[in-house]
């Protein structure tokens, strides 16, 4: 691909300002779509004009002066044939002043106001009619692209026609990938999009619906697909250990547990055993619903790996997660022997050092930590299995750390509360193995969520009294820590201490992220055991907290707030067998607000859930720190094209067995060279 920096027409200021776009070669540029057009390929008269619309008029300035009341404007008027248009610019420079002088010949476009004088601009685009080439109007749409400060439309256009001109557009993969989709061409595409004909369906254009848009789209979820699919075989060359099915300490644990694993349970274990038995890496998601039961399935992979005499790890994105896997472990692990080290950042020195040393000896069988699991000084004498907990909150590298723990190469199971919508997995997950727990344990109870308006805070707070006087126990979640004045949010501080007034006769406790971990998880034990009946919280009790007496969750500006986040939060209740409440406090919510309250009040499905949380936000968002090892799509959207992923998805295995030089070809148009295989 010809770098931009390697051109000298490519100024150094320029390359900059297109970097800050993503824009590093001329392929960047052909591949920089726009985001809307604009009709400038005709000319309306001043009397055919209609408020409201968009339009072009030429016409020649009869007057130009910078008025000062009320506030300081130039103000033109424009004149052609048929009659007059005022021009206002309320922000402007004395070169514009110059260009809208007396007798000077203009095309203008802009939207079609109404004023005391007739019709008006404010702000329009200004084109000089040049003398030497009077028929200054376009042959094409004009399109308005993603740009950034310090690069103009006229700019971006420029050199995209310049790009369009350099960059070779030929087919990169053999033609019957195309034939039954009967897309145009690469570069009929690619042309049709920076410069569509005047009779263009401007609606479909916009929408990315037309063949050439589909076209485009499909290239693009080929190129993500064949690069997951290369990560994908690349791992299966890996060396594993390759861990036997338990046959001692998994069927202990199973008689030892008061339940019995639901069906769903037991599929994904066995999944996971097969991928265990393997001499290439697992590489597994494993997602389930709150309180689907995904932690005793982890337990049960990690004594596989013990059974093997290698050690296994799992890494929580908190404290308070960790301390519950850690609590949850002991229970079920130490009435059979098996030896458990908890590392994280605050520990003291003492056990720090306690645990890194049974770690390295290999005395500690099972290790339960934060981020601290992945630091230099942590080393695993024999590292058979990592388990990440909420995956989508450490980054590629943090994931990647922990892995090279272990030699050979540890399996990997990664585990994930948010339930990934099908287009997503399908895309941005392509490179894993999916496991789904799609049914929860018997005897936990629906959650009944309401939406009740700030103005009714009162009785939301005698609903509490009410519940928690009889023996349940409530959560009241807050947004912020600390009071904001541009968000003027009820904080946990305050909320704290209003509700302890208002609630005296209750045990009232308080929990946030900036308190230190041993001041939290007292709270938490506190909680957990009753001698607190309200927890006031900010989103850090988002995950891995399990208080089955807790049956009555307030959420403020829940309008604030995330459908996963919200999904997640409930989940914290209905964990017993007491009927269980979600009050959402809202106060002034915008129109996406509602749609995500409308969402969480209607349905309690979290793929549904989430599927919607995807089309309203976008996998951007979503992913997280994911994103940042995967390529993210600029064209393709997973709700508008899911065809095109499944239509994707049934070649890539053929072109990669049978044509691997355009493969390469291909993937190097969309995503770059990088390390033998692409940039990420």
């Amino acid at each position: 691909m010809t770098q931009l920096s390697t051109i000298k027409l490519f100024t150094t200021t320029l390359i900059r300002n297109l970097s800050k776009l993503g824009i590093m070669t001329l392929q960047d540029l052909v591949l920089h779509m726009p985001l809307r057009y604009q009709d400038e390929t005709r000319v309306t008269l001043v009397r055919d004009l209609r408020v409201g619309d968009m339009a072009q008029v030429e016409g020649e300035i009869t007057h130009t002066e910078v008025t000062y009341k009320p506030r300081k404007t130039l103000v033109s008027r424009l004149e052609d044939a048929s009659g007059q248009l005022i021009l206002r610019f309320l922000n402007f420079y004395p070169s514009q002043i110059a260009m809208l002088r007396v007798g000077k010949k203009m095309h203008v476009f802009g939207e079609i106001r109404s004023s005391f004088f007739g019709f008006e601009m404010v702000h329009p685009q200004v084109k000089v009619v040049s003398e030497v080439n009077p028929k200054s109007v376009p042959e094409t749409l004009t399109p308005i692209y993603p740009t950034t400060a310090g690069l103009t439309q006229n700019v971006l256009r420029k050199w995209i026609t310049y790009s369009l001109n350099k960059v070779d557009l030929a087919e990169t993969l053999p033609s019957f990938i195309y034939l039954k989709q009967r897309f145009p061409s690469f570069a009929e595409s690619v042309n049709a999009i920076h410069n569509p004909l005047p009779d263009a369906d401007l609606d479909s254009l916009e929408k990315r619906t037309t063949p050439e848009w589909k076209r485009l789209a499909f290239d693009e979820l080929l190129a993500q697909q064949l690069y997951m699919r290369k990560h994908y075989t690349r791992r299966r060359t890996l060396n594993s250990p390759q861990l036997k099915p338990s046959k001692i300490l998994i069927t202990a644990l199973l008689k030892s547990l008061p339940f019995t694993l639901t069906q769903a349970q037991q599929k994904v274990a066995i999944e996971i055993e097969s991928d265990l038995t393997k001499k290439y890496p697992m590489q597994r998601l494993l997602q389930g619903d709150v309180g689907s039961g995904k932690t005793i399935v982890a337990c049960m992979s990690a004594l596989q790996a013990i059974e093997n005499n290698y050690q296994a790890a799992i890494m929580a994105p908190t404290e308070i997660l960790a301390e519950q896997h850690y609590r949850k472990m002991l229970g079920w692990l130490t009435p059979i022997n098996i030896k458990i080290a908890w590392l994280t950042g605050s520990q003291s020195k003492k056990e720090h050092d306690a645990a890194l040393a049974d770690i390295a000896e290999g005395t500690a069988e099972l290790v339960i930590g934060t981020h601290a699991l992945f630091q230099e000084q942590v080393k695993f004498k024999k590292l058979g299995l990592a388990i990440i907990d909420e995956q989508h909150r450490f980054g590629v590298q943090q994931r990647l750390a922990l892995r090279q723990k272990g030699h050979p190469a540890p399996h990997q199971l990664m585990m994930t509360a948010t339930p990934i919508p099908r287009t997503l997995s399908m895309s941005y997950f392509a490179d894993l193995d999916l496991s789904i727990i799609d049914e929860l344990p018997p005897g936990r109870t629906p959650v009944v969520t309401k939406l009740v308006h700030n103005k009714r805070r009162d009785d939301v707070v005698e609903r509490v009294r009410a519940a928690c006087n009889n023996g349940a126990q409530a959560y009241w979640v807050c947004p912020l820590i600390d009071e904001s004045e541009t968000l003027q949010l009820q904080t946990a501080e305050q909320t704290f201490v209003t509700l302890t007034e208002a609630l005296p006769e209750l045990r009232v406790g308080l929990v946030h992220g900036r308190m230190k971990p041993a001041e939290k998880q007292a709270v938490m034990v506190a909680f957990s055991e009753n001698h607190i009946q309200l927890l006031i919280a900010t989103t850090v009790i988002e995950v891995g907290v399990d208080v089955p007496n807790a049956s009555l969750m307030v959420i403020e500006h829940a309008e604030r707030m995330g459908l996963s986040q919200l999904h997640q939060l409930r989940g914290r209740v209905g964990r017993g067998s007491a009927k269980s409440s979600c009050i959402l406090l809202y106060q002034k919510p915008s129109e996406t607000a509602r749609e995500r309250l409308k969402v969480i009040y209607e349905h309690s499905d979290g793929f549904l859930i989430a599927q919607a949380d995807l089309n309203l936000r976008g996998p951007g968002e979503f992913l997280g720190v994911r994103q940042s090892g995967v390529p993210m799509l600029k064209i393709a959207d997973l709700s508008r094209d899911a065809e095109l992923i499944t239509a994707a998805q049934a070649v890539t295995g053929d072109l990669l067995n049978h044509h691997p030089v355009e493969v390469e070809a291909h993937l190097n148009r969309w995503l770059g060279e990088i390390d033998g295989l692409v940039k990420v």
